[in-house]
């Protein structure tokens, strides 16, 4: 496997579990996911939420994305810092993909509209298949 195998499964999956650090206390939510590409794991957030200031903190995570199937089904588990991201066209872009946004008074200048990615880091696939199997990591980013 390799990474484009990576851009493949997250883009297909809405819906990925985000753990950050909060002092010494894991959290973990579901998250939407927005897209991946060669660059990393792209997410949007708002400024309002605890998840933000936990990122400003501290970035390392690691993201879930769990598709299901057979027995358990497939996961992939991705880890790394995030980065944010200050892009207009990309704020343009996610008003585009999540117009609900707009509904919550955010415009692609407006401060509270975060966006951030996991641009270097690890992966690995996981299945009750391969449970025992060493891990075998898909190294992404520079």
């Amino acid at each position: 496997m390799d990474f484009n195998e990576c851009i493949k499964f997250a883009n297909e999956t809405p819906v990925c579990y985000l753990a950050t650090v909060e002092g010494d206390q894991p959290r973990v939510r579901a998250l939407g996911f927005w897209f991946a590409d060669r660059s990393g794991f792209y997410f949007q957030i708002g400024a309002m939420k605890d998840i933000y200031k936990q990122l400003q903190t501290n970035p390392k995570v690691e993201a879930c994305f769990w598709q299901p199937g057979e027995a358990t089904g497939r996961m992939m588990r991705v880890a790394g810092n995030i980065e944010f991201v200050d892009d207009p066209k990309l704020k343009k872009k996610v008003l585009e993909d999540r117009p609900f946004l707009k509904d919550f008074g955010l415009t692609f200048d407006h401060p509270g509209l975060i966006i951030f990615r996991i641009a270097k880091g690890e992966a690995y696939f996981w299945t009750m298949k391969t449970n025992f199997e060493p891990k075998k990591f898909i190294k992404f980013g520079d």
